[in-house]
Order: structure tokens, then sequence, then C-alpha cells
């Protein structure tokens, strides 16, 4: 008797002669009613735990925030974009303030963004389309306006998220804002700075992707 025969007589023997896939159970799992408090504690606590700076701000507070960021890491560029509400904020900030970086605005065509994009952009900031209490992750659904690249080529992403959009779990996200009816091409989940390890289980931050993460959370 082969060694594959071997092992199914003995699933033969466990199940009373016939073979049989065990049981599974695919239905979801049940959380709290967690309050929005609730979720933005566990929220900040996970994506903290894997090296993301999360800082709490209101809607009248948040552009001196991220001013006062990126002073103290010395930021001399910030790519924002004019299709989105955030990045109108930015630039409306930065034409009426001299102690804002230089932002510029995504205005070309990719192709004629890669040179500078890799060479002289230190921030990308973007919007997010909420956010996973439970697993610490920010919903991104880039587009035409705000495309992947700007959250995953400068050294530091900048992402603004409303607490009042935070949701208990993926499933729930899923549910609330019906993407069964809708969804772009690439959603992103993004739970930290962008993070590897090599064979020797030494980590290293930055080597695909931004290596801050910075999450503005508006109450």
């Amino acid at each position: 008797m082969s060694s594959r025969d071997t092992i199914l007589q003995r699933l033969r023997n466990r199940s009373g002669g016939e073979l049989r896939a065990p049981a599974c159970d695919f239905s979801v799992l049940k959380r709290p009613d967690w309050s929005t408090a609730e979720k933005l504690g566990l929220f900040q606590k996970t994506i903290e735990s894997v090296h993301a700076e999360v800082h709490r701000t209101t809607e009248m507070d948040w552009i001196e925030k991220l001013i006062e960021l990126m002073a103290a890491r010395g930021v001399q560029s910030l790519l924002a974009s004019n299709g989105t509400e955030v990045g109108h904020r930015v630039t409306q900030a930065a034409a009426a303030r001299d102690d804002f970086p230089e932002v510029r605005v995504y205005d070309k065509a990719i192709e004629q963004w890669q040179e500078e994009l890799f060479s002289t952009v230190d921030v990308g900031i973007t919007s997010t389309r909420g956010g996973i209490a439970e697993t610490g992750t920010l919903i991104l659904w880039p587009s035409s306006d705000e495309p992947r690249l700007m959250s995953l080529v400068p050294p530091i992403h900048v992402a603004v998220l409303y607490a009042s959009e935070l949701y208990s779990t993926f499933h729930e996200a899923m549910q609330k804002q019906n993407w069964r009816n809708g969804m772009p091409t690439n959603a992103l989940l993004v739970s930290g700075p962008s993070k590897t390890a090599d064979i020797e289980q030494t980590l290293a931050y930055g080597v695909h992707g931004p290596k801050e993460l910075i999450v503005l959370v508006i109450e």
C-alpha cells in the first residue's frame, strides 16, 4: 500500500468509511456595536502598532496640524490634487500663507510627473474613503484626480480620515458603502507605512512605498 493509500484509509476509518470534507462556517463574525469614540480608539491603537502616526484634529484645525507636522520634518514640497476637497483645501491654504511648504498640484499626465515625483516630492496628501477599526486600516479609492501614485511614491503619505467614516469591520464597510454596485479598478487597503523583511527577518521601511504614514483624523 502506498503512502497515499495509507493516508486515505486512515481518513476513511475516522469518518466511518466515507471521505467527507470537514464542516466549514463562512458566516460573518459579529462585532460589538462600538461607538465612534471606541472605533477611533481601536483604529488608532492598531495602526500605530505598525508604525503609522495618528493625529486627532478638527475640520477647522487640520491644516494647522498639517503645517506643524511638515515643519517638524523639514518638508519642502507636497503633492495635492485640486480634484478632491482635501487637496483643494491644501492648495487654498498654501496660496494664502507663507509658512506652507511648496504645493505641487497634480494636473499633468502620469508620464509627465515621473521624474519630478520620484526626485523632488517629499509628501503626497490624499483623502480616504473611510477606515476599518478592527484592523487599523485606511480605505483608499484611487481615481484620475487622485491616482495611486500620490500615496505610493513620495517618502511620506498623509491621509485625511473623518472619524464619522470609521467602520467596525471590513464587511461592514463593504455593506454600508455598497461596494457591490461599483468599485474602482484599484481599491487600496493601507494598514501602515511600506515595510518588508529579508530572509533573516530584518524589517525595513520604505522599500516599496512611503517610509512614513501620517493619518489626520477629523473628529
